[in-house]
């Protein structure tokens, strides 16, 4: 008998209002924990993804920055940087310097600026 009676009560402790509200409250705590927590661990394999792409292309770097130190210790290599970076030319050969008509392009801006009465007066002229 004394054993159903500590089975009533614990039963009586169990379905009572504040132990299923505390109850309630708990699995409310615990599924929002368990969304959070998955969240974060998509935020997480994002930023991995991203990580891992930025390794890849600093990898790249290092290797083109190798080639180029490698280059630089040759003779040949270090005239064409000194050629690509003060625009020089060996004795013997010719530069082909390009230089735009300032003028030019202002006249094309007037016309094209004017409207369409300036179009016509042009026209005509």
């Amino acid at each position: 008998m004394k054993s159903f009676q500590k089975r009533r009560r614990l039963r009586y402790i169990i379905q009572s209002k504040p132990f299923l509200i505390f109850l309630g409250v708990f699995i409310f705590v615990f599924i929002f924990s368990v969304f959070d927590f998955m969240n974060k661990m998509e935020k997480a394999i994002k930023n991995r993804k991203i990580i891992e792409d930025k390794i890849i292309e600093l990898e790249k770097s290092k290797e083109k920055l190798n080639s180029d130190i490698v280059k630089l210790k040759t003779e040949e290599g270090i005239e064409e940087n000194i050629r690509d970076k003060f625009g020089l030319a060996k004795e013997g050969e010719n530069m082909i310097l390009i230089i735009d008509d300032k003028n030019l392009s202002e006249v094309e801006e007037n016309i094209n600026s004017k409207g369409f009465f300036s179009f016509l007066k042009n026209w005509f002229k």
